[in-house]
């Protein structure tokens, strides 16, 4: 819902409005509904509205509080709004809109910064406080809404998307290198710096306060995932009643909206789940799938098509059903335009959830998605087994940090990288990986539990972000918001306790096995997907058993195949070009290698393929301005 942006001069001198609807008109896409501008000397805020819970004139954009102290810019969905509306209707405070808010800024008013953490839902805040002339930046538990922050010392910038920095006078598009050199490490960044240099993502669940005073901007974090707490005692079936019944409340808590809710459906069981409950809340549900041509499609590649099943509960839950068909000519035209929106590139080859994003925003102004619930309820046993039976801490991060360099070794970047990448050091990205546990020191590393959940809380804090980002911007490209219902506080808070002898039903079985039987791990972690085992517990009185038993299949388009086929010129085009802009920062034979092992020697490299034809994209449209044609 909405985009948001500001510029605060603490050095005092005053802001242009007009250079102000200049920057906002790149997030223009954000909010296609209306607009509005607050300029008052130094501060200056800005909205773009997509018109949710009122729709009226009366939900516009920055919002005044009523005693005149606080102004709001506020881009997400709060679920628990009425409630708290009520709690301070109670105490003396009136309401001119149903719009959540109003809510926001009430509270606010009344409690200061410490209500924000009372908040269930997704948000991204910027507010000015008149009184102390200061600016506080804050954004959800979860990171579901993005908020960038620019700072040079005199100037503070914030946006939901980095492209409106772009038309402030200060502000200069230079590559971030240590961002580089860990994106080609993860394929995603773990600390909150971005491809541009300077510019920072605020961590979600922080608040931060910025005044003349200001020299530096400090994260506060006001919450934090805890797997440390988990109830041993918890039997099975008390897991699984209570993930029902939270996970129910969810679901319909964040079907609010005045205007029309559909949902994603996949083939799989998350997905399914949430459409089986949002069906009981509204007559014919309109729900969204996105198939693959696979006529040229082979290997195990050949079952990402879901169609089939998604159909099977379309029918099931008697909703209106749409289906996006993508084949691979679809790559090239929407390439450019994924990496214009997501800017600050991370997980995987994102291109479908652009066209399905597209699909649905032709018909619902929000979407349900199933984001969250692989991370909460141990989706990835594959990974996990990984580091399940290390002896210490030591072997556990050598083990892990393995396995998540997905693109390129620490020790293949002195091959990858020109000598106009200046980083301190290669490794790096392995000291960040490390330091990702600092929040999560309680927490030991010496029984296979410890090690799972370890491993749960380090990808609910780098990966599960990753997928937000992609989902925030993608969808608002296309004027869509998405919500994702295991993302609720009560269901988070409870999930974290259930032990994970729950989450994984072969558990015990994996500490007493030996691994030599199986002819190693690599066909050991193929024999047990047995993830999230009590959440398909109590999804089962809600799906067909056929879904629930299915195996795993991620969101992604066949690409090991299309990248050997029809989208092969197209990769060579972009990325054999002696006049590649990205050759400046990375060696043209490595990429050559890369594609033709690809190609003519069968060796998938399709997530090192993508990133390099998304870093060319960005040096194209980042660094040197090109323009997308529509």
């Amino acid at each position: 819902m909405c985009g948001i942006l500001g510029v605060f001069n603490i050095d005092g001198q005053p802001f242009s409005e007009d250079r102000l609807k200049k920057m906002a008109a790149r997030i223009a896409h954000r909010g296609p509904d209306g607009e509005g501008y607050y300029v008052k000397d130094n501060i200056a805020l800005a909205h773009k509205r997509l018109s949710i819970l009122d729709t009226s004139a009366r939900g516009t954009q920055p919002m005044t509080s009523k005693d005149g102290n606080w102004v709001l810019v506020f881009n997400g969905c709060i679920y628990n709004y009425l409630e708290l509306k009520q709690e301070l209707k109670s105490r003396g405070h009136e309401f001119y809109s149903t719009t959540d808010t109003e809510v926001i800024v009430e509270g606010l008013a009344e409690y200061g910064t410490s209500f924000l953490e009372r908040l269930n839902g997704m948000f991204a805040i910027g507010a000015w406080n008149k009184k102390e002339k200061a600016l506080y930046l804050s954004r959800d538990r979860f990171g579901v809404k993005p908020i960038y922050y620019w700072f040079n010392g005199k100037t503070l910038i914030f946006s939901s998307e980095i492209k409106a920095m772009q038309k402030h006078p200060d502000f200069k598009v230079e590559l971030d290198h240590e961002a580089l050199n860990e994106y080609f490490t993860f394929q995603n960044l773990f600390a909150y710096h971005t491809l541009f240099k300077g510019v920072t993502m605020l961590p979600p669940a922080n608040t931060v306060r910025v005044d003349a005073s200001s020299t530096y901007v400090k994260h506060n974090s006001w919450w934090d995932y805890d797997f440390t707490k988990t109830d041993e005692s918890m039997s099975f079936e008390d897991a699984k009643e209570e993930t029902e019944r939270l996970f129910k409340q969810a679901v319909v808590r964040q079907m609010v909206a005045d205007v029309p809710v559909g949902s994603y459906l996949s083939g799989g069981m998350d997905s399914g789940s949430i459409t089986a409950v949002a069906s009981t809340q509204v007559d014919r549900l309109t729900t969204f799938t996105c198939g693959f041509d696979m006529s040229e499609v082979t290997g195990v590649e050949a079952n990402y098509d879901e169609r089939k099943d998604a159909e099977l509960m379309a029918n099931y839950f008697k909703t209106e059903h749409y289906e996006q068909i993508m084949n691979a000519g679809d790559l090239k035209w929407s390439l450019p335009r994924v990496v214009y929106h997501l800017e600050d590139l991370r997980v995987g080859m994102s291109y479908p959830n652009y066209y399905i994003s597209r699909l649905a925003s032709k018909f619902v102004k929000v979407c349900l998605q199933g984001t969250g619930g692989d991370e909460l309820y141990g989706g990835y046993p594959w990974r996990y087994y990984r580091v399940h039976d290390s002896l210490n801490r030591n072997q556990f991060f050598d083990q892990y940090y393995g396995f998540w360099q997905r693109l390129v070794t620490d020790e293949e970047k002195r091959k990858l990288f020109t000598s106009a990448v200046q980083v301190d050091d290669y490794n790096k990205p392995r000291k960040i990986f490390e330091n990702v546990f600092l929040f999560n020191k309680k927490l030991g590393y010496d029984t296979p539990e410890q090690h799972i959940n370890n491993s749960l809380y380090f990808e609910i804090k780098t990966f599960l972000p990753g997928l937000l980002l992609v989902g925030d911007k993608l969808s608002m490209a296309n004027g869509l918001e998405e919500r994702f219902p295991f993302l609720d506080n009560d269901l988070v808070n409870f999930a974290q306790k259930i032990p994970v002898k729950h989450k994984l039903a072969n558990l015990e079985k994996m500490k007493r096995i030996d691994e030599n039987q199986f002819g190693g791990k690599k066909k050991l972690y193929a024999e047990y997907r047995d993830g999230k085992n009590v959440l398909r517990k109590a999804m089962q009185d809600f799906i067909p058993e056929s879904i629930i038993n299915r195996k795993k299949q991620g969101f992604s388009a066949p690409d090991e195949s299309w990248y050997r086929g029809e989208n092969a010129n197209y990769i060579k085009e972009l990325l054999l070009d002696k006049n590649a802009l990205s050759y400046e920062f990375i060696n043209k034979s490595f990429v050559e290698n890369i594609i033709d092992e690809h190609i003519n020697k069968h060796i998938n490299h399709r997530l090192l393929i993508w990133s390099f034809m998304n870093f060319e994209w960005w040096c194209k449209l980042f660094l040197n301005g090109q323009r997308i044609v529509e």
